[in-house]
């Protein structure tokens, strides 16, 4: 299965998806019927590397597909990113009897957790031993497989890397070992099933973890090359443009029919250069998004290291299209009529955005690196981590 069938796929799901999407706020994760539709449909699994059974379409092509997804529900669409961005770099990275034990018997197999060290490993013969409460786990209802931030410790003080920075692994495990909280009580992204967990000296073999600062894949080639930091990009740039679009989509609805006072929202002069000027910054975010990732996939394509701009720039252009689709989230909030204060999809869009916002990848501090970079203000050895530059 290839991009072409992946993306009709998606498309076509897009009404069971909307269909689901009450129930999944009710339950406070996504239905039986919305995960079963996504993962025989392929869509947990498109970036899976071939080796293991998954599609391994390009960046950019995943993006296109997600964006379909969080169209129809943005909870759905962050689920399905989720599952692309553990699953898959598990795939590229984790050892070979770990890629047997969790993929041997077939690639659907959804992987979920909290990738953020919020755990603690010390080594043990053969593997490490892992406790911790990690927050954050979306679409961890449904995980098959565990997988965890641990900071590793020797003697009560973290193991560290050469240039200083602690080692951490990504240790991963069956369900029936971890405690799960059923807390999540939010404003938005309410189908998530983001659930805090909570595991206690708990035994993980060696081939069950991977550094989390890992770029040398093991399968699937020079795209998985990027690490976390490339997954993570993806899958936040994929969900916001899809709900982003959602947004305007839902204001324009309602902006035809809906009247006050004054008469139909959408006749308002003022309301139409409004309106055009959010349709103008979505679309320039969205194409600085594509931009971005085209270029970089092309490079990965063949073969060559993405460089330090190349990763500045998907991560600019990700904060930037979450910052805009904020912006207009707003805009239609204060401009629909009063429909987002009531039960509506443009409240759910509204809220839903507001909670994707709170990431801690969309950090100041990750575009203030970003700008470094972009000034040519660093060495010819810095690298990217998941949290800025190491110059």
């Amino acid at each position: 299965m290839g991009y072409t069938e992946l993306k009709a796929a998606a498309k076509k799901l897009q009404p069971l998806i909307e269909a689901e999407a009450d129930e999944a706020e009710r339950l406070t994760h996504l239905t039986d019927a919305t995960v079963k539709a996504l993962q025989d449909a392929g869509l947990y699994t498109m970036l899976l590397p071939k080796d293991l059974g998954g599609a391994q379409i390009t960046f950019s092509d995943a993006i296109r597909v997600v964006e379909d997804v969080a169209y129809a529900d943005a909870s759905a669409g962050w689920c399905t990113m989720v599952a692309g961005v553990a699953g898959s770099t598990v795939g590229a990275y984790i050892p070979d009897g770990g890629a047997e034990k969790i993929y041997g018997k077939g690639p659907n197999r959804i992987v979920a957790g909290q990738g953020v060290p919020r755990g603690l490993a010390r080594r043990a013969d053969g593997g490490f031993v892992i406790e911790g409460n990690w927050s954050y786990g979306s679409g961890i209802y449904h995980a098959e497989i565990v997988h965890s931030g641990c900071t590793v410790m020797k003697n009560g003080e973290p193991e560290r890397y050469d240039d200083g920075t602690p080692v951490v692994i990504l240790a991963h495990f069956d369900r029936e070992h971890m405690e799960l909280g059923h807390n999540w009580d939010v404003l938005g992204l309410r189908g998530t099933g983001s659930y805090d967990y909570t595991a206690k000296d708990l035994f993980v073999p060696d081939d069950m973890c991977y550094e989390y600062a890992a770029t040398d894949p093991v399968r699937g080639g020079n795209q998985y090359s990027l690490g976390l930091i490339g997954f993570t990009s993806f899958g936040h740039t994929a969900w916001a443009i899809g709900v982003g679009r959602r947004t305007l989509d839902e204001l324009a609805e309602v902006a035809r029919t809906k009247a006050n006072p004054f008469g139909v929202i959408g006749d308002s002069a003022s309301f139409k250069e409004k309106y055009a000027h959010a349709e103008a910054k979505y679309r320039a975010a969205r194409a600085f998004c594509y931009e971005a990732w085209d270029d970089l996939s092309e490079v990965l394509l063949k073969d060559r290291p993405a460089s330090l701009e190349q990763i500045a720039l998907i991560r600019l252009a990700m904060r930037h299209i979450h910052d805009v689709i904020s912006e207009n989230a707003v805009f239609a909030h204060i401009n629909g009529g009063g429909v987002s204060l009531r039960k509506s999809r443009l409240q759910r869009c509204f809220r839903d955005i507001h909670a994707g916002t709170q990431h801690i990848l969309l950090s100041d501090q990750i575009v203030q690196a970003c700008g470094q970079v972009l000034e040519g203000r660093v060495n010819q050895d810095a690298k990217w981590n998941i949290f800025g530059v190491l110059d």
